[in-house]
């Protein structure tokens, strides 16, 4: 480990069958008006949302909807979703579904209390908050962001067409986290996938960096691996418990900041689908296993020795040929996996269009975290290579 850091995650998680009935403990710790927050009804199809309101109702909370969170929330929402909680004091925000529902949670909870345009303050010049947070309260019911026990909440301009995503100080993370497996059971299989893609992936960009050996990424290639085993049997049997139940917490673990530390991290996939999401409106994880294979086989050259590591460690590639002979097996491996799971492969099948390239390529932030700080024309030529 090179690096010096200071690792706080505050987020109490109950996790396992039946952990919605922790949520009555966690609700006495709050305020009487609790701000419900919700996608496109899923949740009252199948179940969750009758559950949960019984519980706020058996704590007697006052219950304010904030229903239809989009797939990518936007700057249009979050400003409906702060003019609920100021109206009604919201004295906790309680997110039931996805990444995308706790991520507009969170960026409603910085925004409530904030003076200036939560957009321009959080989004363009990546600024902390400085008035109060609302609590934020998570009922997983999709496996995949991670967002149920990190600070990140990414939000979409349709109008300037940009996707960000602002990564917070602990104080916002959530304060708890009900994760019950049998709650993912009825997510359809392209949104399973995705959520297992994405998980897969938030584990790479922060192991391809660096070439030190550290604890860090033994613990991801551990993760990486048991992201590959569970997803083989979930996509075969939906409700297999262990499967589900493994998939749910490997992702939370993808992403609740301990892997990333004592290292630096990529990130440059999630630039380059986020920016293919702001045009196209795509399911998140698909953005990312388009743009993945290009941008990895881009990089490959500047990080080799990790590659390899790669091949070998998470896909078993036998140690013979040169390095970058069994770097490049690694990416055929994770290309297989990817054909067995039907994740999007190419830009083109979620929307886009050639003539989008540039607009994209300048929707798309660099990062310089990863083996290869990428120039304009690199960029435009990876999503060529995504069509």
């Amino acid at each position: 480990m090179k690096g010096n850091f200071v690792y706080h995650n505050p987020t109490k998680v109950y996790f396992g069958k039946g952990a919605l009935q922790n949520l009555g403990g966690e609700l006495a710790k709050y305020g009487k008006t609790v701000q419900l927050i919700y996608g496109g009804g899923s949740v009252k199809k199948n179940g969750i949302y009758d559950a949960v309101v019984s519980v706020l109702k058996a704590c007697g909370k006052r219950i304010v909807e904030d229903g239809g969170v989009m797939p990518n929330p936007t700057t249009e929402k979050l400003k409906e979703g702060i003019k609920i909680a100021r109206e009604n004091k919201a004295d906790l925000l309680l997110a039931v579904g996805g990444g995308s529902v706790c991520d507009y949670a969170k960026a409603v909870s910085v925004s409530v209390h904030c003076e200036e345009d939560p957009w321009e303050k959080y989004y363009l010049r990546f600024e902390e908050p400085s008035c109060e947070i609302v609590p934020v309260g998570c009922v997983l019911t999709m496996v995949g962001t991670g967002s149920e026990m990190n600070a990140g909440a990414v939000i979409t301009n349709r109008e300037q067409k940009l996707k960000i995503g602002h990564v917070f100080g602990s104080e916002v993370m959530p304060k708890f986290t009900v994760l019950d497996p049998e709650f993912t059971y009825s997510v359809p299989r392209r949104q399973m996938v995705a959520g297992i893609y994405d998980a897969f992936n938030h584990v790479c960009e922060q192991y391809f960096s660096g070439d030190d050996d550290n604890v860090s990424d033994r613990l991801a290639e551990a993760l990486m691996k048991s992201i590959v085993a569970s997803s083989r049997v979930a996509v075969k049997d939906p409700e297999n418990y262990e499967a589900r139940s493994n998939l749910m917490w490997a992702a939370t673990w993808a992403l609740n900041t301990l892997i990333a530390m004592g290292k630096d991290t990529d990130w440059e996939v999630h630039m380059l689908g986020q920016a293919v999401g702001a045009y196209t409106d795509a399911t998140h994880g698909m953005t990312l296993s388009a743009v993945s294979l290009p941008y990895y086989r881009h990089i490959l050259p500047y990080g080799v020795k990790k590659f390899r590591q790669f091949a070998v460690e998470v896909w078993g590639v036998e140690e013979k040929g040169t390095d970058e002979q069994i770097a490049y097996m690694g990416l055929e491996k994770l290309r297989e996996w990817m054909t067995e799971l039907g994740v999007a492969q190419n830009i083109s099948e979620l929307g886009a269009t050639e003539e989008m390239i540039e607009g994209i390529a300048d929707a798309t932030l660099v990062m310089d975290g990863g083996y290869r700080v990428l120039t304009r024309p690199e960029i435009v030529k990876i999503l060529k290579e995504s069509l």
